[in-house]
């Protein structure tokens, strides 16, 4: 396939989110590998580095409060940054949710207007602000509180904390990792099909990927990855 004319511009070499170097993967850059991806799905993932999608069902305020909320969770602190809440907008107007919810909260779209609200309410009593005119740490406060109750089984602002923290974390999860600026950052290939994999095993790795400058091993990661696991679902009753 002919790689598309923006893909030859200095912007796409190699960003993440943030801007800066590639710290982990250094020199990495998954649209590198365009010419090798389908032309269907390289439309779609290069479409993703274009103008943000306009808004479809949040307000511009609810605009305001997410968007400070979702940099807030995956720590997009400069430009350029993913646009998550403007893909989590396409997915509610489109009812494209996770086909289920919890019994005890709203539909996801009400779920998010009612806790962006509650986000500007919080900010109105500490600051007499809203959300998004708060400072970076004031912001990180009013968030990480909603995360404490979450961990203690408590509600915030009559609805479950936990709840609530596992729609955001959920919705902000996947848009963020659609995104090819988070691919380069976590070194991630990107579309399989129709090139496949070749080199499989332990640290062995394809032409185009590149070693981990942080050369952490697996196993830690793993770990992590189960002790978290294994914690939300005793918060949730499960274990």
């Amino acid at each position: 396939m002919t790689v598309p004319l923006f893909r030859r511009g200095v912007e796409s070499q190699g960003t993440v989110p943030g801007g800066g170097p590639n710290r982990r993967f250094p020199g990495y850059d998954v649209l590198d590998t365009v010419e090798s991806w389908d032309a269907v799905t390289a439309g779609v993932v290069l479409a993703r580095l274009g103008p943000s999608p306009p808004l479809r069902f949040f307000t511009l305020a609810e605009q305001a409060a997410g968007s400070a909320l979702f940099d807030q969770l995956l720590d997009q602190r400069g430009e350029p940054r993913i646009p998550v809440l403007e893909y989590v907008d396409a997915r509610i107007a489109e009812a494209i949710t996770d086909g289920w919810r919890y019994a005890d909260m709203p539909e996801d779209g009400d779920a998010f207007r009612a806790t962006f609200a509650g986000l500007d309410a919080d900010a109105r009593d500490a600051r007499n602000r809203l959300f998004h005119e708060l400072s970076w740490d004031e912001q990180a406060s009013l968030v990480q509180r909603v995360q404490d109750l979450s961990h203690a089984g408590d509600s915030w602002r009559d609805l479950p904390a936990r709840h609530v923290w596992s729609l955001w974390t959920r919705y902000a999860c996947a848009a963020f990792y659609s995104h090819p600026w988070a691919w380069n950052e976590i070194g991630f290939g990107g579309p399989a099909y129709p090139r496949g994999y070749k080199n499989i095993g332990m640290d062995a790795r394809e032409p185009w990927e590149v070693r981990d400058a942080v050369n952490r091993e697996p196993i830690e990661f793993g770990r992590i990855v189960e002790n978290t696991r294994r914690s939300d679902a005793r918060a949730q009753g499960f274990e």
